[in-house]
């Protein structure tokens, strides 16, 4: 009673002031879909696969007393015991290669890198006995394993700890690459690369963890898994293309709602899946709109943006009214300094300039060298 009392008298305040509008705006709000981290994401669909499969397990540094660097296995370790929730040395190729091997015995290790840029002293693991292994035994030896762990630039770490390795490992055949951006993202294909027979490279993004994303009941079933090799179109538009993966998807919607203002509609791609890469996607939103700009993280030289930027030269080049536009990160090592850094990845007003470029709303860069 108290509290009906107290909600209408704050309605008759609202209706006193004229502010009708925002509590509608809260109304709308509010019965809107569950909201989500993908911290917390990532941490269901772990639990609900383990629970579900007995024959996956989890190893890595620190992800069962210290619950994970980044606490993305918080409580595993309690539920599920020592056995399945492995703290290991700090030895990348030691425990990646004892992963890679519970695989072939038909085990499905989750092997998670403190950061991806340590996946480096585990590459021949990767590279030679996981993704090779199924071709080289004539399809007699299947390798359901999963690498995970943040990719790409964070803040302040440095060159040798800002990497995006979404390039690296999809140029690799064997391997599946997969790089989510939201909590819908990060629960359904994780629960894909998990159940997936192949081993599968699992690129998040640090700064990605702490952000809340909506997710409806589909989301939050325990059944719901996300195709591998389909991308999403975020945002539909008519007039150009932007495609990105990861924590560019979100500025690539900003882009979305700043060109809008200017009488420019943007369809945003979210890949979700580098290799394999949804080409057909990409080319039917080219041969809609006719431009293309793509977003990424990582080097210029031979990335993800170039092969996309080949695909459409070969398929739909017939359709491109305008040169297509890469945005990618600085061609030089991460620097250290906070100002330098920010120069040295794609920010929100680069990716607007470069759409207005395709659209022919500004001066071409050639024009101005």
């Amino acid at each position: 009673m108290l509290a009906s009392f107290q909600h209408s008298k704050m309605l008759r305040a609202i209706r006193h002031k004229n502010i009708l509008p925002a509590i509608s705006a809260f109304r709308a709000f509010s019965s809107s879909a569950k909201e989500m981290t993908v911290r917390e994401a990532l941490n269901s669909a772990l639990d609900e696969e383990m629970s579900a499969d007995p024959k996956v397990f989890l190893m890595g540094e620190e992800v069962g007393e210290y619950q994970g660097a980044y606490k993305i296995t918080k409580g595993l370790l309690d539920k599920y015991g020592p056995e399945r929730v492995l703290d290991t040395p700090i030895t990348e190729a030691g425990f990646t290669g004892i992963g890679v091997g519970a695989a072939y015995y038909g085990l499905r290790p989750v092997v998670e890198f403190m950061t991806f840029n340590f996946s480096m002293q585990a590459i021949d693991h990767i590279i030679n006995s996981a993704a090779k292994s199924n071709y080289m035994s004539a399809g007699q030896i299947s390798v359901p394993i999963v690498f995970r762990g943040p990719n790409g630039a964070a803040a302040g770490v440095g060159a040798q700890h800002s990497q995006c390795y979404a390039a690296w490992y999809a140029s690799c055949p064997g391997l599946k690459v997969l790089s989510p951006y939201s909590s819908e993202d990060a629960r359904g294909l994780l629960k894909a690369a998990i159940r997936d027979p192949d081993p599968v490279v699992f690129l998040e993004n640090e700064l990605l963890y702490g952000e809340s994303f909506p997710v409806s009941a589909e989301v939050l079933d325990s059944s719901f898994c996300l195709p591998i090799g389909k991308a999403k179109i975020e945002r539909e538009g008519k007039d150009v293309t932007i495609t990105a993966f990861s924590k560019m998807v979100g500025y690539a919607l900003k882009v979305g709602r700043i060109l809008a203002k200017e009488g420019i509609s943007a369809e945003v791609i979210n890949l979700r899946s580098i290799r394999p890469l949804d080409r057909s996607t990409i080319n039917a939103s080219v041969r809609k709109t006719n431009r293309l700009v793509t977003v990424e993280e990582g080097f210029p030289q031979h990335g993800v943006g170039a092969e996309i930027c080949t695909s459409v030269i070969e398929e739909s080049f017939g359709y491109l009214d305008a040169p297509v536009e890469r945005i990618a990160g600085a061609d030089v090592p991460m620097p250290y300094a906070a100002n330098l850094e920010r120069m040295a990845v794609p920010q929100v007003e680069d990716i607007v300039r470069a759409a207005k470029r395709a659209c022919y709303r500004s001066v071409p860069l050639a024009a101005t060298a």
